[in-house]
């Protein structure tokens, strides 16, 4: 069923309450439809949600649950218990997977790297479940530890049965938590050196592998992820694009067909592209002032604020931002360099938008009696000794 991004407007302030960002939608988004059963578009350094349908209803993820197989090898060969060399030899099981697939022999050989380019870009089932494998031992294993990750995630509305994405019984996701989860994923570092590669090939050229995300060859500055297409899923993509340093992530669950999930896609980045920038954060170099210290060795620490790059606001409004301190009159000694001293919450129409700490900028120690009498010393004889 096709929804328009005005009609979904009150979901999406309803989305934004929830995370914070009372941001409101753009009226250049009014006309657009999304045909599909959910979607959500995020901001990736914030987690901000800029529009939201159906966030939270159960869809089968199809081939998007290789996003969180992606995770688990790519968090593995950051530990070094894989590397992008390594063989792995492929199980009967793996072999035997059907759907998507570069046609693995039983037993044959292939290293880490090899299949991970045919899982992210060619979105080969039997690739995923040899690197199920080669992490876990078996897949069942490696799915058990999937639920655990995703669970540590947050992914309250998650559940895997399998690698691959296969149609099963109790496999399911949501159009939120694959937005979440696609964030995780591209935290690490060369992911999108497979995610986004439009043509690639195996086996010394014999088997050639084309991305299933076509907005990686034809929407300027997507750098992946991933699609998924099942019988029970129906047509699903999840999109990471990057511009003006700003990256977004749009997930499209449950689309009839393969241009409808695209469509839904390219109109959801368009739209937060188009609406939404990272504006600087409030300027507070004239507004915070030393905080007393307590028993300290020192009178005053300068508070810092920790701010993000940016923050994330509809273009017209960037200017709107608001910042409000939080800072006690008093912190107790000993204070230690960058512990959180206060806050700052930038609001819009009186709203919150972002929370940041504030921290302290040097340490303090305790005034204990041996350092008051060198003080004293130090003051009676004309000097300082510390």
């Amino acid at each position: 069923m096709k929804r328009s991004l005005h009609r979904a407007a009150a979901l999406l302030l309803a989305a934004a309450v929830a995370f914070g960002a009372g941001l409101r939608p753009a009226a250049a988004a009014e006309e657009e439809a999304l045909d599909c059963a959910a979607a959500v578009l995020m901001e990736a350094e914030s987690g901000q949600i800029l529009y939201a349908y159906n966030a939270d209803g159960r869809c089968a993820p199809a081939s998007l649950t290789k996003l969180m197989t992606l995770l688990l090898v790519f968090e593995e060969l950051e530990s070094g218990a894989l590397a992008p060399e390594d063989e792995v030899t492929a199980s009967l099981h793996a072999s035997a997977m059907g759907g998507s697939q570069i046609w693995l022999e039983p037993y044959e050989t292939m290293t880490v790297d090899e299949l991970l380019r045919a899982t992210a870009i060619a979105s080969a089932n039997d690739a995923a479940v040899a690197l199920a494998e080669a992490c876990a031992g078996t897949e069942g294993q490696f799915v058990a530890e999937m639920n655990e990750r995703a669970a540590r995630l947050g992914l309250t509305g998650t559940r895997y049965e399998n690698a691959s994405g296969l149609d099963e019984d109790g496999h399911y996701t949501t159009a939120r938590d694959v937005a979440l989860l696609s964030r995780e994923l591209l935290r690490h570092d060369g992911v999108t050196g497979y995610t986004s590669v439009w043509q690639d090939s195996l086996r010394d050229g014999a088997t050639e592998l084309v991305n299933t995300n076509r907005l990686v060859r034809f929407y300027d500055g997507c750098v992946g992820l991933k699609t998924g297409t099942t019988d029970a899923a129906g047509h699903c993509v999840s999109a990471a694009a990057t511009r003006d340093d700003m990256t977004l992530i749009a997930v499209v669950l449950g689309a009839p067909d393969s241009d409808s999930r695209f469509d839904g896609a390219r109109q959801l980045l368009d739209y937060g592209f188009s609406a939404f920038t990272k504006a600087p954060a409030p300027d507070l170099s004239a507004g915070l002032l030393p905080v007393r210290v307590a028993h300290g060795a020192e009178e005053t620490v300068q508070p810092v604020a920790d701010a993000p790059a940016g923050i994330v606001v509809e273009k017209s409004r960037a200017a709107d931002l608001a910042a409000e301190v939080e800072l006690p009159q008093v912190l107790e000694a000993p204070v230690e360099e960058g512990a959180v001293i206060g806050s700052v919450t930038v609001t819009l129409d009186g709203s919150p938008v972002v929370e940041y700490p504030i921290r302290a900028g040097a340490a303090v120690e305790r005034m204990e009696m041996p350092l008051a009498l060198r003080r004293l010393l130090a003051a009676l004889c004309g000097g300082r000794v510390e």
